[in-house]
């Protein structure tokens, strides 16, 4: 694909120098249907990042499309107080009739803000009111978020230093599989909670992500995540599952705590949530954990009626069925999985590792900075991948859930040409 030099020169004399992703892209994007982007020009790119996974049903979606189309032209409510509106009753009923009913799940709902960190902020806020400590465990390569509290219990050195300011009140603890199955799960974790020499305060609760997305698509067991349930109850902790990225379908399951068989304490919720990649974020907790005096927690955008039109039209339509979108999930991400060990095995001596669940999968080199060079070269014969972990070293495969097996073959043909050509 020949791509003509766009005109990005406002971006770089306008926008500030933090400006990431569209780093990597060099494009000016224009539009987008499904899992394909255009840009100014009319080039096509197949689009394997899908907003960071806040577009889990594709980019405008027309079923999701149609129904805020339709909400805009009556004049619904379209700003984000916390008010009561038909778009907040339509989504909470519907949310309750086919998410939280079909699991058995008890959990009152929270609308934070906008954003993932919003959601990850309340719930550690609501976590230490509830227990009135004030540490929080979290897990080596996590990432919970850019805000003060959600970076204290985030791994990412870079990131981290961004705060200016001491991070304070997070313990990280080693992530599933973190010395290689050398140390017994949990050995370090509940020997410092015992141990009142320890120098470890109690922790009010431990957050959790069941794949990490941003520290390198690593992925924890279902025993590890039981296990991890049943030492929180043992100690008096709650339990927090970050569910942002890997939430709302990604691995499957709606919840991506499904398969472990858990109940979490408290679970966040954000980027796909709206299904339509309008910002929409919950925090979900068991009833008893409602200790929130009115306006506690505020702000201007918590309650984003055009995302709860979205998400309720996304709800109707892929988990109305039960089972449908999960097994769908599963069938594609058994498709990548065998793409991925082709890949592998025509690059024995440069793959590392490839690791995922459902819709999100890693690729890892021996060489850090190859899967920089991947992704740069699968943009440039029209596919957008990113890269993930804390050097930047795992290519990272995060498409729409709606994706069709030609479009996922396409994709994953790229990407074994990007590895072949960056030797």
């Amino acid at each position: 694909m020949t791509i003509t030099q766009p005109d990005l020169s406002v971006f770089e004399t306008l926008e500030s120098e933090v400006r990431s992703y569209c780093r990597g892209w060099p494009a000016v994007f224009d539009r987008a249907q499904g899992s394909r982007m255009y840009d100014e020009d009319g080039h096509r790119y197949l689009d394997f990042f899908a907003g960071a996974g806040s577009l889990n049903y594709g980019h405008n979606n027309p079923v999701l499309k149609r129904a805020l189309v339709d909400y805009l032209m009556r004049d619904g409510v379209t700003h984000g107080l916390d008010m009561s509106t038909v778009a907040k009753r339509t989504f909470l009923q519907t949310f309750q009739d086919l998410v939280l009913r079909p699991r058995d799940l008890p959990y009152k709902v929270m609308f934070p803000g906008p954003t993932g960190t919003n959601a990850v902020e309340s719930a550690l806020k609501l976590a230490r009111k509830v227990k009135g400590r004030e540490a929080i465990v979290s897990f080596t390569n996590a990432f919970h978020g850019m805000s003060l509290g959600s970076l204290a219990v985030t791994g990412n050195a870079f990131k981290r230093a961004g705060a200016g300011i001491p991070l304070v009140h997070g313990t990280p603890m080693p992530f599933d599989n973190y010395f290689e199955g050398q140390v017994p799960d949990f050995l370090w974790f509940e020997r410092l909670l015992e141990d009142q020499g320890s120098g470890l305060n109690k922790p009010a609760a431990v957050i959790v992500e069941t794949v990490q997305g941003e520290g390198g698509i690593n992925v924890a067991r279902p025993e590890w995540l039981r296990a991890l349930k049943a030492l929180c109850e043992r100690q008096d902790m709650l339990l927090i599952v970050d569910d942002i990225q890997m939430g709302c379908g990604r691995t499957g399951a709606f919840f991506s705590f499904e398969e472990a068989g858990i109940v979490p304490d408290i679970v966040t919720v954000s980027k796909s949530i709206s299904g339509y990649g309008l910002p929409m974020s919950l925090c979900l907790f068991k009833p008893e954990l409602d200790v929130w005096e009115p306006g506690e927690h505020n702000g201007t955008f918590r309650g984003n009626n055009p995302a709860f039109v979205t998400a309720t039209a996304a709800l109707e339509t892929y988990w109305a069925d039960g089972s449908a979108m999960e097994k769908q999930t599963r069938a594609r991400g058994e498709q990548i999985e065998q793409g991925l060990i082709s890949i592998t095995e025509e690059n024995l001596a440069d793959v590392k590792e490839y690791r995922g669940r459902g819709l999100v999968w890693g690729l890892e080199f021996h060489e850090k900075a190859r899967a920089g060079r991947v992704a740069k070269r699968a943009f440039e014969l029209g596919l957008l991948i990113e890269t993930s972990g804390p050097e930047s070293e795992v290519v990272k495969l995060l498409p729409a859930l709606t994706i069709t097996p030609e479009e996922l073959d396409e994709g994953l043909s790229v990407v074994a040409r990007a590895v072949r050509e960056t030797v």
